[in-house]
């Protein structure tokens, strides 16, 4: 599918679901949800106003952040199947008004956050969206196979701007849990691309699959999931989660490996095999990042 000129200049007729589409609301939900783990295990008490903010402006960020990608990307995604119907290739929202809409969102966020919180978790706001679109959407997706891995630190950012928009200063904690995003996102989407390989061939994007070939995917995927496993007990051991934490973060990061494994010892035409770790990677940072809130609040709350 070839996409049209026109689609991506022309005015739209857009309803208010494609405004809501362009801001990626599945990404948007696990931002949020990090985020608010990130400003819960923060220390001290949370003004129930105070958090509402961060969360709305981090919010908007990410889905200022997604839309500007969708923008930048529509050559992209008019090619591949999975994105085809997305807003703008689709020719529901045009191009320029993407633009106006994800900077409108992103301004309106990162001021609210300034003015509203403290400007070191807008200024880290701001520097997120400017990493996800400038550096990993312009800049590394489609001229390194390492595009995740560099590109992945604005997915990670999000508790530690949390915990930056509650005390106003970075501590080793939230560092800990940008980690461990940080680490999980490669075979989270390299498992997803494993599948997809020849759609990112023809849409020109270097995805590691693509440029190395499947089985060094399948071999970094299994490397990084063992040190993943291993970085998320770091909240147990250094004492800022309990035993609860520790336990799941063993049995998650188990789970992870072996299906890991079972990607790894997989032949080129099994797409079940990647498609399992894809869908257990999303529940695995959920359960993960939900067993360190209630493990971590009640002790957070009692001092």
């Amino acid at each position: 599918m070839q996409i049209n000129r026109s689609m991506l200049l022309r005015g739209s007729y857009a309803g208010i679901g494609d405004y809501v589409a362009l801001t990626k609301p599945r990404v948007m939900s696990l931002v949020v949800f990090t985020a608010l783990v990130g400003l819960m295990v923060a220390p001290g008490d949370i003004d129930p106003f105070a958090g509402a903010v961060a969360l709305l402006c981090i919010a908007a960020g990410a889905g200022a952040a997604g839309a500007l990608n969708m923008w930048y990307d529509a050559d992209i995604d008019a090619v591949m199947a999975r994105t085809a119907m997305r807003p703008i290739p689709s020719g529901r929202v045009s191009r320029p008004e993407a633009l106006v809409f994800g900077l409108t969102l992103g301004s309106c966020a990162i001021l609210a956050l300034g003015t509203l919180l403290n400007m070191a978790a807008a200024a880290l706001l701001a520097f997120t969206i400017f990493f996800y679109v400038v550096v990993y959407t312009m800049w590394l997706k489609r001229r390194t196979p390492q595009n995740i891995v560099i590109g992945g630190a604005a997915g990670a950012l999000p508790p530690v701007i949390g915990w930056v928009a509650a005390t106003g200063s970075v501590g080793i904690e939230p560092l800990i849990l940008f980690l461990i995003i940080f680490l999980w996102t490669p075979p989270h989407f390299w498992a997803l691309s494993l599948n997809l390989a020849g759609e990112y061939a023809r849409a020109g994007v270097p995805m590691l699959p693509v440029v190395a070939g499947k089985a060094e995917t399948k071999r970094q995927i299994l490397l990084y999931t063992v040190v993943l496993a291993a970085t998320s007990l770091t909240p147990w051991a250094l004492g800022f989660a309990g035993a609860i934490y520790g336990a799941a973060a063993a049995m998650l990061g188990a789970v992870m490996i072996f299906l890991s494994w079972q990607v790894r010892r997989s032949n080129d035409t099994e797409r079940r095999p990647a498609r399992h770790l894809f869908v257990f990677s999303m529940l695995y940072l959920v359960l993960l990042f939900g067993v360190l809130l209630m493990d971590t609040v009640p002790s957070v709350q009692s001092h």
